[in-house]
């Protein structure tokens, strides 16, 4: 990899721009590190020069996955079309495979990424032009298929005995991860060719997956949610902290001016010796109320996991879980905090939440929590909703939120759904904001913002 001299200092505030659009905290300290270590270690090893940029610029293992593909773009391996692609029209599907197989079986990396871009070039193009408009890994990949590959490279490792020790499932496992890596590759040779024609910024910002806590609960794959899951202790910790320094603030007091002001006398008027307005702050009581239908069900059981790992900042937690019909999941949460990855499935597998149909109906619901679990609210109680305040058409019974509202020291809606999507549709977000605080919250990041924020202490 070469990169002329003018152009290394835009690429490496082009990179670290692009690492701050996705959420990566890096400083000015962070970016003369960087450059000192691009001085130093130089290009001529292009994964020596990755490695050294991730430990100057990066905090956490997470953000690798945003690092990788951006780094790529950046500081890519080559420029252009490969030394390689046939120059007489479009590639052998069938003798690319064969080498592909053979490459897998031999575990060979270099050749792997050779035979990446190869695909990508005689597969990938897509549009009309002289040359392509743009090139696609999906269609690389479904036309290629590597995955089809497995048996037979399964039995070249066998033939060659290079899987002795080696189960036939872990000899199965190692060659999917070689597959992955293979796909991986593909993916990075086609946003580099995609970012030639297009510019290296725009495809940083709109083609390199976020990190966990930057995704849209409603948009995350189980892939995402589990790793999501994974952060709550994390994120819970960072969390109590904060609190814990609010709730020492506050004990603290505020000023009391007349008191003060009448002890200043004795100084001349000399306000010397502040008074302040002693305050023991209850640690206070906390209810959820969670839509648990549907794509909003991972936002949910995330949120229910987080405050249930905060419970001890609170003197009561109780959590209640509904689609159309409403029951509390307290003690379903605390069994489930082992195994944060089943929780939605013994919600709904043990709690009664739905009756005679399956659709979410928050008018419903509101209205039950209402009659059934009002004594749950109380002067000292913060409620907060969680959902997209869909209703199905059906009545949002504003009026039981109403009584909600009433009893409760405070109440906030915390809605994953975008902004300009509230009013559309069945969404009566609306009419709810128009009684409550109504907050988008799309993200793992924006809940830790909004929970370090609305929290009471």
């Amino acid at each position: 990899m070469t990169v002329p001299a003018p152009d290394v200092a835009a690429r490496l505030t082009g990179l670290v721009a692009a690492l701050r659009s996705h959420g990566v905290r890096v400083g000015t300290g962070e970016s003369v590190d960087a450059a000192r270590a691009v001085e130093t270690l130089g290009f001529a090893d292009r994964e020596l020069l990755r490695e050294g940029l991730a430990a100057t610029l990066l905090h956490t293992a997470d953000q690798r996955r945003v690092f990788d593909p951006v780094f790529d773009l950046y500081f890519p391996r080559t420029v252009g079309a490969p030394g390689t692609a046939a120059a007489d029209g479009p590639a052998d599907r069938s003798e690319l495979r064969d080498r592909l197989a053979a490459a897998l079986a031999a575990d060979d990396t270099a050749l792997l990424e050779r035979l990446a871009a190869e695909a990508v070039d005689g597969f990938g193009g897509y549009g009309s032009g002289p040359r392509s408009d743009g090139w696609s890994a999906y269609q690389t990949l479904d036309r290629l298929r590597p995955q089809t590959l497995l048996a037979r490279v399964r039995d070249t490792v066998r033939a060659g005995d290079g899987g002795a020790g080696f189960t036939d499932r872990l000899l199965d496992d190692e060659i999917r991860r070689r597959i992955e890596v293979f796909r991986a590759q593909v993916a990075a040779e086609a946003r580099r060719r995609v970012a030639e024609r297009r510019g290296r910024d725009e495809i940083a910002r709109r083609a390199v997956a976020p990190t966990a806590d930057r995704v849209d609960f409603l948009y995350a794959g189980q892939d995402r949610l589990a790793e999501l899951r994974r952060t709550v202790r994390p994120l819970a910790r960072k969390l109590a902290t904060r609190l814990a320094a609010r709730r020492r603030r506050a004990a603290r007091g505020s000023i009391d001016l007349r008191r003060t002001v009448r002890g200043s006398l004795s100084t001349g008027g000399v306000p010397m010796r502040p008074v302040l307005r002693r305050r023991r702050p209850a640690r206070p009581e906390l209810v959820l109320l969670c839509d648990v239908s549907g794509s909003v069900s991972g936002f949910s059981d995330f949120t229910m996991l987080l405050v249930q790992a905060l419970h001890d900042q609170f003197s009561k937690v109780r959590v209640f879980a509904f689609v159309n019909r409403i029951d509390e999941v307290t003690g379903l949460l605390e069994h489930g905090a082992a195994d944060p990855g089943g929780l939605g499935a013994r919600i709904r597998a043990e709690a009664t939440l739905t009756g005679w149909h399956g659709s979410s109906d928050y008018g419903a619901a509101l209205g039950e929590f209402a009659e059934r679990y009002g004594d749950a609210v109380g002067p000292r109680t913060t409620v907060f909703v969680l959902g997209d305040a869909r209703t199905n058409m059906a009545d949002p019974n504003l009026p039981a939120l109403r009584r909600i509202a009433g009893r409760a020291r405070r109440l906030y809606w915390l809605n994953p759904e975008p902004r300009a999507q509230w009013g559309t549709g069945d969404s009566a977000a609306p009419e709810y904001a128009e009684l409550v605080a109504m907050h988008e919250c799309r993200t793992a990041h924006q809940l830790g913002v909004l929970v370090s924020r609305l929290l009471p202490v």
